[in-house]
């Protein structure tokens, strides 16, 4: 299955990242007014999100992550199956 550029674009950016994390159940927290959230790989939480840009990203892994990212991840699913479970969230 393909997806247009345009689509994979739509996802990474509609569906705010730290909204993600929550749906995810991903462990997060509020410091310093800032949303820390449990790493998927390394399982710290040294990790920030910037909204401006709606990526994740972890100090200790020095990963960033996307939308697409954490679903793949945290969900253990294949891209096909992360884009699709993003395109039903962003449907409800």
């Amino acid at each position: 299955m393909t997806f247009s550029a345009g689509e994979l674009y739509e996802l990474r950016n509609s569906i705010p990242i730290n909204k993600l994390i929550e749906k995810l159940k991903i462990e997060h927290r509020i410091t310093d007014g800032y949303l820390r959230f449990e790493c998927p790989l390394c399982f710290g939480f040294h990790t920030a999100v910037k909204e401006e840009t709606n990526l994740a990203r972890c100090f200790n892994c020095r990963r960033n992550f996307n939308t697409i990212d954490l679903a793949m991840i945290r969900g253990n699913l294949s891209f096909v199956d992360s884009v699709r479970y993003l395109k039903r969230l962003n449907n409800e």
